[in-house]
């Protein structure tokens, strides 16, 4: 890629932000006590445990998709769809980010290395209507998971192939997921292949089934009732 093309890039990558994370959203409250992870937060959010395993949890189907048959879109509340092949994806700037993984159901992985293209870089190509707030995503297996547009514009949201230097394995989403660093992990769709920008919220698979709207670890958003928590939920 051209130093100019990836300098076009940035520039509005950084228009975007300024455009949306400039309007009244969530607040995120004070987060606790403790050594801070990457962000300033604390690393562990409570009622978390580290664990060096990555437990497979999805909805039980495992799509078999090769690389070549990967096409990404990116449409809904915006002046330029998108549909990405493979290849056009591994033409965009790549990233690699250090990312904890937060688990719902209690658990967290820390220091997972991805690798992949930052979710505000599509946006940012994709141009959201002004009154665009919110993200549905839609995984080849069915699955699909809602999250605010702001949050989704962080710079550690990535479309994600590889982990630890390796191609994304077919369990954990491969060839191509959502990871979403400061969310619960329900939030970053597997085998994603569209991402929907909505001007009204479109609840997903969970967020219809009781789970949280915004699914924040740091404040344990895990339920949209927390005292009431869909059956078999309670970690």
């Amino acid at each position: 890629m051209s130093e100019e093309k990836a300098d076009r890039i940035v520039a509005a990558r950084l228009r975007l932000r300024e455009r949306f994370l400039a309007r009244p959203g969530r607040e995120r409250p004070a987060r606790g006590s403790g050594e801070p992870n990457r962000h300033g937060e604390p690393k562990l959010p409570p009622g978390q445990r580290p664990t060096t395993k990555w437990p497979v949890l999805d909805l039980g189907e495992h799509p078999r998709i090769e690389p070549e048959q990967v096409r990404l879109v990116v449409d809904g509340a915006v002046a330029h769809p998108l549909e990405l092949s493979w290849e056009e994806l591994l033409q965009l700037p790549q990233v690699e980010e250090e990312s904890d993984f937060h688990c719902v159901t209690g658990w967290s992985q820390m220091d997972l290395r991805f690798t992949g293209v930052r979710l505000v870089d599509l946006l940012a190509r994709a141009e959201p209507h002004e009154e665009a707030a919110h993200l549905l995503c839609h995984a080849a297996d069915g699955y699909t998971t809602s999250l605010l547009l702001a949050d989704g514009l962080a710079p550690d949201v990535l479309l994600a192939h590889r982990v630890g230097g390796e191609p994304l394995p077919r369990e954990h989403g491969g060839p191509l997921r959502m990871v979403t660093p400061r969310l619960y992990a329900w939030k970053g769709t597997k085998w994603i292949e569209r991402i929907e920008v909505c001007a009204e919220e479109k609840p997903g698979f969970w967020e219809r089934g009781g789970y949280a709207r915004v699914g924040d670890p740091w404040t344990e958003d895990r339920y949209a009732d927390p005292d009431d928590p869909p059956p078999g939920a309670e970690i």
